[in-house]
């Protein structure tokens, strides 16, 4: 993959996203106080001038080529996305500049890091860290105590995590950040989840079901009662699958009640409830108490316990349809991980109506993936590579991807509807069911993702996880 346009984040951050489009100027390098730029600009002395005011700075140009330029742009600075709003816009506030530039490209969490001589500021895209800005370590304290003021946490209490949140409004958005502080060696961490109240875009057909897989799961959620539980680990699209299924049952004549932590959406038409565990408002006791609020669809955001399990089967039992997500590898291990609960594998057989794995898959760039030969030594050594398969894709970058080689995102999914033939094998707490998903075509993670390989939607370092299971 193409990395010589990468530029550290410490000179990176000298100019922001906007300025350096606008000006198609990018600083490469400091020679003192100067601060050294590269632009395909012929008008080098008119554009230093107004670089200097700008930046309070002096600055040095070097003339380049358009195309070497646009490497370096999209290497290193990320315009806002389409959806992007547009009224946010930056202050002189530091703190707000990275709140909105986060916002605008995409990021779902943004993580600052002390260390003991620097700290560091990483966003993550697509699902991976990209490291953003640097920080002095004297101001780093300052741009804490911000974010912990504006999320209403303790500033002076630095030995113990905490947790808040901060609500950000504009003329015309509104979102949510979830905040988490960790005492580490030198100093707190602070994780930023970006929450996005707005669900009205998203939609089943759009997450990454075949047409077979999405018959199969709308048939399971349009039973009255029952559980359908989604699997796989943090960050795997789960809850956006769950908000796909609810705007799909949201209407007039259903009564929809889910319990949350946090509430990553809003839906009209649905009430939802936030987790408060410190007050005693915990998964198993809303369940109880939404048994008495006459509700037909019920969400619970996660099974972490025997408790919530043991209510989400209570729940299921006197008629009503129960939506959650729990951590497993598959959609079979979801019954093993019940099971070890403690709960009766005949209860499980009875009220479990479909269990589904997903995963996120980063795609590769259309623009510059390129084709080479498959040999072996590319794969797990447990994992054998189907005999017609002669090629696969590799990620590259380019201006098109921020030369990261990949573009977007896909989930792909393992959906095992619970038969009658199921029903029986759980209640005999028969757990090796290879021959009944190869009997019934039932496609798993593992041949979703070399599906993908095959079609060259992605590479095989990105599943490489998913092909040593």
């Amino acid at each position: 993959m193409q990395t010589d346009y990468k530029i550290p984040a410490s000179i990176q951050q000298r100019i922001n996203a906007e300025q350096a489009f606008h000006y198609r100027a990018v600083p490469i390098a400091e020679n003192g106080d100067t601060l050294l730029f590269k632009t395909d600009s012929t008008r080098l002395d008119a554009l230093s001038s107004e670089l200097q005011i700008v930046l309070n700075t002096p600055v040095h140009l070097e003339y380049c080529e358009s195309g070497e330029l646009d490497n370096y742009l999209t290497a290193n600075y990320r315009k806002a996305t389409e959806t992007a709003d547009k009224n946010l816009r930056y202050t002189p506030d530091f703190l707000e500049k990275i709140l909105v530039t986060a916002k605008e490209i995409g990021s779902s969490d943004i993580h600052f890091e002390p260390y003991e001589t620097r700290c560091r500021i990483r966003y993550r895209i697509d699902g991976k860290l990209v490291e953003q800005f640097h920080i002095p370590i004297q101001e780093y304290p300052v741009i804490i105590n911000k974010i912990k003021i504006k999320a209403d946490l303790d500033i002076s209490e630095k030995r113990l995590p905490q947790d808040g949140r901060i609500t950000i409004k504009s003329l015309s958005d509104e979102f949510d950040i979830r905040v988490s502080s960790l005492p580490t060696l030198f100093g707190e961490k602070i994780v930023l989840r970006i929450l996005s109240k707005d669900a009205t875009a998203i939609s089943l057909s759009d997450l990454g079901f075949t047409e077979q897989e999405l018959r199969i799961y709308k048939e399971a959620i349009r039973k009255p009662n029952g559980i359908v539980l989604i699997s796989g680990p943090t960050g795997s699209g789960k809850t956006t699958t769950l908000y796909a299924t609810l705007k799909l049952l949201n209407v007039a004549e259903t009564n929809i009640l889910t319990i949350e932590d946090p509430i990553e959406y809003t839906l009209e038409g649905i009430n939802q409830v936030q987790l408060k565990e410190n007050i005693g408002l915990d998964f198993s006791k809303a369940l109880r108490t939404f048994l008495r609020q006459d509700p037909n669809v019920i969400m619970v955001g996660e099974i972490r316990d025997v408790d919530t399990a043991n209510m989400a089967i209570r729940t299921a039992l006197i008629g009503r349809l129960v939506l959650s997500t729990i951590h497993t590898n598959s959609a079979w291990a979801t019954i093993s991980r019940l099971i070890d609960m403690g709960i009766p594998s005949f209860l499980i057989a009875t009220t479990l109506n479909m269990s589904v794995a997903q995963r996120l898959v980063r795609k590769l760039c259309p623009f510059c993936k390129q084709k080479e030969k498959v040999v072996p030594a590319l794969f797990p050594d447990t994992f054998a590579p189907p005999s017609g398969m002669r090629e696969h894709y590799v990620a590259k970058g380019c201006t098109h991807c921020h030369h990261t080689g990949y573009k977007g995102r896909k989930a792909i999914y393992e959906i095992i509807p619970i038969t009658k033939e199921l029903v029986l094998q759980i209640k005999n707490n028969a757990m090796q069911i290879d021959d009944y998903l190869m009997e019934n075509k039932i496609v798993t993670l593992q041949q979703n993702a070399l599906k993908m390989i095959r079609d060259g939607e992605t590479a095989i370092d990105e599943v490489y996880a998913l092909l040593t299971n």
